[in-house]
């Protein structure tokens, strides 16, 4: 049998490591400074910093470390810095296509700006709709109304009547039929001073009382005149559309001075092609849509006893800018940390609303509404692993925006029964910092089964839970119990106090040459000394 290998004991006094207090610069935490950086962290913070100043794609940032080490908090004090000097995003606005209104556009405009352009429409449309009416009241207008209706009528009276003349000249006139709700004109013969119908005639033929042969006569000559019938109702027809048609570009040639200059006036201030195009596509529908901004008259009741409904206002809601985001108010970069990423707060939605005469489910651009992601576009957005892929649909969503830096507003309503909408707006530019809070296991395992994890979150940032114990780190410790009793409004520690907490910090390490940096723990014991402090009527927390 082999002899035992002999170890040295370890003498007691360094089973348990001890923290002097005399080894402390001071004699109560008042005397230090509350720490303004992240204690103990230093590798994570340099990935932290290159994920957040590298532009090029996919450089996301994923942070792992054990709760309490400062995750949450060291990302916002690192984005508050470059908050303050980051560049204010440009407001994003939705406004309607008016040759496919199922496609709406989207548009940037510099920050702030979007809520004026906003208003600047809105008051166009207003102003149109007290001009125009004035315009087609003056009497002007009236007058070369009249003027080119009275010239077609009369040529439509003249056509007609030569019709009858031919007609009564060889012994037919015309009459207006009864078919169904509606009348329409029709020629029969005149036997005896009195208009009798074909049929009628055709009786008397067969009971003798009328010769036939005049009867095939006037039957013959009622094809005649059928067939010249039919084409004088053509020409009336034609006129009435060539009526309709100079009537239409008289009402575009009123008002076409006034809109060209209100549009004019917008184009100058707004220099963007993209909105000098949409306000040529506004001044075109306008222009082709005159009667709109016309007084409307009463609209007949629904033949329902019992229900009146209001005539529906128009409300020329396609003439209208949704601005999604607005930035009037924006300092710097936005800094979005979204608490519940539920697909609608992250990505937005399409609202419905139902029709109350068709009882549809109808929708239109101004009904698209942003979440977190967009208001955190040009900036940064701060997520919770967990809660990301426990919600459905959010996590191959944020895949494909961020893979493509393009996102596509669309609804996400798995459990509705008319979930779909026909909206497809178009993609918005996508440059969102997405900085992503989990553990360690939440990573490996995205890393190895999910490709496209590794090409969007390039960035590790790893927390530790330890750091070395040195005469550094436990100052660093003091100036973190001087920050938690200023926040919090606790009781001073002397330094009997803070070394016991430092000691602590070792027991929770494990090792006697590390300190634990597991900072929601120590905090716990903070709190916990001050109420027992208090209890014992002690001005200080001692050991």
């Amino acid at each position: 049998m082999a002899d035992a290998i002999p170890y040295p004991e370890v003498p007691v006094e360094k089973l348990r490591w001890r923290c002097s207090p005399e080894s402390l610069p001071f004699k109560s935490t008042q005397e230090v400074q509350a720490c303004t950086d992240v204690i103990g962290q230093d590798r994570a913070l340099k990935a932290i910093r290159l994920g957040l100043e590298m532009e090029s794609l996919g450089y996301n940032i994923f942070i792992v470390g054990l709760v309490g080490t400062g995750r949450t908090t060291t990302i916002k004090c690192l984005l508050e810095e470059i908050d303050k000097t980051g560049r204010i995003p440009d407001d994003l606005c939705f406004v309607n296509n008016f040759k496919d209104p199922d496609q709406p556009k989207c548009i940037t405009l510099p920050p702030g700006k979007g809520k004026v352009f906003k208003k600047e429409m809105e008051d166009f449309i207003e102003s149109l709709k007290k001009a125009i009416p004035q315009i087609f009241e003056s009497e002007d207008y009236q007058k070369q109304r009249r003027e080119l209706v009275e010239k077609h009528r009369e040529r439509e009276k003249a056509m007609v009547k030569e019709f009858e003349t031919k007609a009564k000249k060889e012994g037919f006139t015309v009459v207006q039929v009864q078919v169904g709700p509606f009348t329409r004109p029709d020629i029969v013969p005149v036997v005896a001073a009195n208009p009798v119908p074909l049929d009628q005639l055709e009786n008397l033929v067969d009971q003798g009382q009328f010769p036939k042969e005049t009867f095939e006569q006037l039957k013959a000559k009622y094809g005649q005149f059928s067939g010249e019938m039919e084409q004088v109702l053509k020409a009336t027809r034609k006129a009435e559309k060539i009526i309709q048609d100079e009537l239409n570009a008289l009402d575009k040639s009123a008002i076409s001075h006034l809109v060209g200059e209100a549009v004019g006036d917008l184009k100058e201030k707004y220099a963007l092609p993209k909105i000098q195009a949409y306000l040529d596509e506004a001044k075109d529908s306008i222009l082709e849509n005159p009667s709109r901004f016309q007084p409307k008259a009463e609209t007949p009741q629904l033949p329902i006893p019992g229900l009146s409904l209001p005539a529906p206002v128009d409300t020329f809601s396609e003439y209208q800018v949704n601005v999604l985001v607005d930035n009037s108010e924006s300092k710097g970069a936005p800094v979005i940390i979204e608490t519940s990423p539920t697909y609608r707060n992250l990505f937005g939605t399409i609202e419905r609303n139902m029709d109350r005469m068709g009882g549809m489910w109808k929708t239109e651009f101004t009904k698209i509404k942003s979440g977190s992601f967009l208001r955190a576009n040009g900036g940064y957005l701060v997520l919770n692993a967990l809660d990301v892929f426990i919600e459905p649909g959010v996590w191959i969503a944020l895949k494909r925006t961020l893979r493509n830096r393009s996102m596509e507003m669309q609804s996400f309503d798995p459990f509705y029964l008319f979930a779909s909408s026909a909206l497809k707006p178009e993609p918005i530019e996508a440059r969102v910092k997405v900085v992503m809070i989990g553990d360690a296991y939440i990573y490996e395992t995205l890393y190895h089964m999910d490709e496209d994890f590794k090409k969007i979150f390039k960035i590790k940032a790893d927390f530790d839970s330890v750091m070395n114990r040195n005469e550094d780190s436990q100052i660093q410790y003091s100036t973190f119990i001087r920050k938690i009793c200023q926040d919090e409004n606790l009781l001073p520690f002397d330094r009997t106090g803070v070394a016991a907490v430092i000691e602590h910090g070792v027991r929770l390490a494990g090792r006697q040459k590390k300190l634990s940096t597991e900072f929601h723990r120590i905090t716990d014991v903070l709190r916990e000394a001050n109420y027992w402090a208090k209890k014992d009527g002690s001005a200080q927390v001692t050991e």
